[in-house]
Formats: structure tokens, sequence, C-alpha cells
């Protein structure tokens, strides 16, 4: 029996303001890339189930693009009639109780489970059944959930259970509303041949059960995700347990560290590096007051890339004198504002915002 698990697709997730040629956000398109390639493997491998551990959107109440998206790679699949079993996350799971989920619009499709009402559900199927526990914001209510999960195990079928939290503290992401699954209630995994895991984007296996994995995100929401592989995994548990990690392609993400003292040199090192519609990480340690290294020049330099953030670390005796060590106040706050807002909301706000910072920039002129 072979599941394919994947989970943090984040669609709708869009940062910086590069627009790309169809008009859409370089970074929200990258995350839609993503996810249909797991698509095209899904409908390539024709797995007998697929599974998807939550933050299927990145937001609550994503975009009529990120939702229009979703629909139409989901139809993908259903064409397929392979069962798809989807939990909500903490990212597409509302703050209000009296706001729709967004899963619930895939009630409509063929052979799609969507698992979104902050309750414990058992999908089940003839030869297996699937054990699932959506995000849940209220934490007095976890205990019984899983609970309820328990007492309903079958032990005449193969057994997977999904849930979307930190087993353990190694895997919090520090975001708002997340959740550590009760160490005193591990015991459970033992009772499952799997234990799909969402929340923590990196592929991870908890290293003291054998069956229990986080697939990881689809890519990076992070720059501290910069060295992770991204891609989806393959599970069989037709007799014993195997776990594959399959890999997806993904935009260049390169961390560079430069001495200050030979930047001219170093840079000329980095010439035949293929830069090409990457995203940077660049620091720069032991600069001077006295450095002349502008952002345009730098920017300049890695003109084929996509993106270039720049870390500045002075010298230990430099650093009393210098208030600002990185991007300017106005990059830094639009790029703030394409992280926060929707995309007609961001359009309209950082048209605005550049005009304040040109007003406060003339008078200070």
């Amino acid at each position: 029996m072979k599941i394919i698990h994947f989970s943090d697709t984040h669609l709708g997730f869009s940062e910086l303001s590069y627009i790309n040629e169809e008009n859409i956000n370089q970074r929200e398109a990258d995350f839609y890339h993503s996810f249909s390639q797991v698509i095209d493997s899904i409908i390539e491998i024709k797995p007998d189930f697929v599974i998807h551990t939550g933050d299927f959107f990145h937001r609550p109440n994503p975009t009529n693009r990120a939702i229009t998206f979703a629909v139409e790679e989901m139809k993908r699949i259903e064409e397929l009639n392979i069962p798809f079993i989807l939990i909500a996350g903490n990212h597409s799971t509302p703050k209000m109780a009296s706001s729709t989920p967004i899963l619930k619009l895939f009630n409509s499709l063929k052979n799609v489970y969507p698992v979104y009402n902050q309750k414990f559900e058992k999908i089940e199927f003839e030869n297996i059944n699937f054990y699932c526990l959506p995000h849940i914001n209220d934490e007095l209510r976890i205990s019984s959930e899983i609970t309820n999960l328990e007492d309903s195990i079958d032990k005449n079928k193969k057994s997977v259970m999904m849930m979307h939290t930190s087993v353990g503290k190694n895997y919090l992401m520090e975001e708002f509303g997340e959740w550590v699954y009760p160490k005193e209630k591990e015991y459970i995994f033992e009772k499952m041949d799997y234990v799909a895991l969402g929340h923590w984007h990196k592929f991870a296996s908890v290293k003291k059960y054998k069956n229990v994995f986080y697939a990881g995100s689809t890519e990076r929401t992070s720059r501290n995700d910069k060295n992770s592989q991204k891609g989806f995994v393959i599970v069989d548990i037709e007799d014993e347990l195997k776990v594959e990690f399959k890999e997806i392609e993904i935009r260049k993400f390169y961390k560079l560290e430069l001495d200050a003292l030979n930047l001219e040199e170093e840079l000329n090192n980095l010439k035949e590096m293929d830069f090409n519609s990457a995203l940077i990480d660049l620091h720069i340690k032991n600069l001077t007051i006295k450095d002349s290294f502008s952002q345009e020049e730098l920017e300049e330099f890695f003109d084929t890339a996509l993106h270039i953030y720049i870390k500045r670390e002075y010298e230990e005796s430099e650093k009393e004198n210098v208030e600002i060590e990185s991007i300017s106040i106005k990059e830094f706050f639009i790029e703030y504002l394409s992280e926060k807002l929707e995309e007609d909301d961001f359009k309209r706000l950082k048209e605005k915002s550049l005009g304040l910072f040109e007003e406060v920039e003339n008078g200070i002129n």
C-alpha cells in the first residue's frame, strides 16, 4: 500500500516586491510551481492514497488566485480517483469561530476528504483508517480529542495518524497558535503503522520512533530554512514500513559570508558562480564606517539574482557608531507589507508608503 505524504504548501504565500511576466508576485508563483511538481509526481506514481498534513494555504482567507489555483490542481488528482485526505494547519484555521474554514471548499470534490472542524475525525477505507487531528485553537480540547482518537483505533486495519503539531519543542516554528503534542500520549504512535506530521518545514524523522515523520514544506517561507531540501514522502506500509523522500526543484538559495577587509578580491572569486534567479543571504563582516560598499553596488554585482539580503557586521570598535546595519527602513517596511498583506492591499499601501517616505526625505533635505 503506497501513500504520498506532503505538507505545508502555503499556497498564496508572497514576499519581496518582484512581479513576474504573468503579473504575479514571483515568490507566490514559486509556491505554485512547487505544488504543481508534487501533483505531477502523484500522477506519475499513482499511489493508493495521498495525504497532506496542514497549512495547505498560507492564510485562512487566501486570495482568489490561490483558491483558483488550488482547485484546478486538486481536480488533476480527482481525475485519478485516488483518495486525498488533508487536515487543517494553524495557518489555514480561522481564529474566529464564526469564520468558514477555507478547506470546506474541497467538500464538493470527489475522493477528497478535508478535515478542518478542530476535532478528531477518522476517515475509513476497506483496509486502512486515517486518524486525523487537525489544528485546534483551544488547547484545552486537544487532550480530549486525542483520547477520542485513541478510543477509535481499529487493530484489524492499517493505521495512519495525521497531525499538524510539534512532537517535542525541537520542532516548534515559533508561530502564534502552534502547540506541542503531549509527551504522555506519544505511546499512541506505537499503535500506528505510520504517523504523518506537518508544521515543521524540514523533512525529518522523529528519531525515537521509526514510524513518525515530518514531510517538510514544499518551499522556503523563511531565510532560516535555506539549507533544507524540499519535496514529498513516499510511504509503503504493505509489509514493513518504507519511507523515501523525493526532492523537488525550488529556487536556489545561497548563504555567503564575505570579509570587508578583502571584499573586492572575495567578490571576484564569486564571478564564476551562477546566481541567476537565486536568493542570496549575504553577510559582510569586519566593516568600518569608512567602507563605501553601498547597497546599489552589491546589488549590481549580483544583478542576475532575484534578491539579495544583506547583513552588515561592523568591527567591534565601530559598532557603537553604527545605528543601522542592514537594509534601509523604507525597504524593510515595504518587505514587511508584502509579507503581511494580500496583493491588492499591498499595492495600495506600498504606493502610499513610498509617497510618505519621499515627503519625509524631501523634508529632511
